[in-house]
């Protein structure tokens, strides 16, 4: 596959999140936002990777409808405790409990994507997932950055990326890009395989 070919493509990101467009910039995709205006479904009883599938499907199919000669991106992550599923938090409280649970633990992080190219009418869905381990947190940190890097619009209440939650992290095993919300290297490798079908 010419990577030409995929560089000269026009993108729609059906999303509002911040990392994710900082992530196709990084990669040189050319693309706007478009977001979905979809309520995800966070039924405690899915699995995650059909969680993450019917909320990625549903925001890039939403989004495909009004166009006809681009890709349209579409991607959901959210944070899988045991068998509890973490999405963003509703509230500080929600926030703080969510941190609370994931100190001194490990969990895992799944991100799903679902890419159309609206010229075609073709689509493929992939995931990643990343296990992400936290040190032992003390609730004055929690009260912290919940208080004042309001992480509401984070799977799990935190980001790995770009503010103070980077500092509860121990380890990762796994697609780092995954945990900020997209992983590149599966996304890439299926723009290949779309644009080459």
């Amino acid at each position: 596959m010419n990577i030409k070919k995929i560089l000269a493509r026009n993108y729609i990101l059906a999303s509002r999140s911040a990392r994710r467009k900082k992530l196709l910039n990084q990669v040189g995709l050319h693309f706007k936002v478009k977001d979905s205006n979809v309520e995800e479904v966070n039924f405690k009883d899915f699995h995650p990777i059909k969680m993450v599938r019917i909320n990625s499907q549903y925001k890039s199919r939403k989004v495909a409808e009004n166009y006809k000669n681009e890709i349209v991106i579409g991607a959901d992550t959210i944070v899988v405790l045991g068998k509890e599923i973490l999405g963003k938090p509703g509230n500080e409280k929600e926030a703080i409990k969510f941190l609370t649970m994931l100190s001194n633990k490990k969990h895992i992080v799944y991100t799903g994507f679902n890419i159309i190219d609206t010229k075609s009418g073709k689509e493929i869905f992939d995931f990643e997932k990343t296990t992400v381990h936290f040190r032992k947190l003390l609730l004055e940190e929690i009260k912290y950055y919940v208080r004042n890097h309001k992480p509401f619009d984070k799977a799990g209440s935190y980001g790995i990326q770009d503010d103070f939650g980077c500092l509860f992290i121990e380890k990762i095993t796994g697609d780092y890009y995954n945990v900020v919300g997209l992983p590149l290297v599966k996304l890439f490798i299926s723009l290949q395989e779309l644009l080459s079908k």
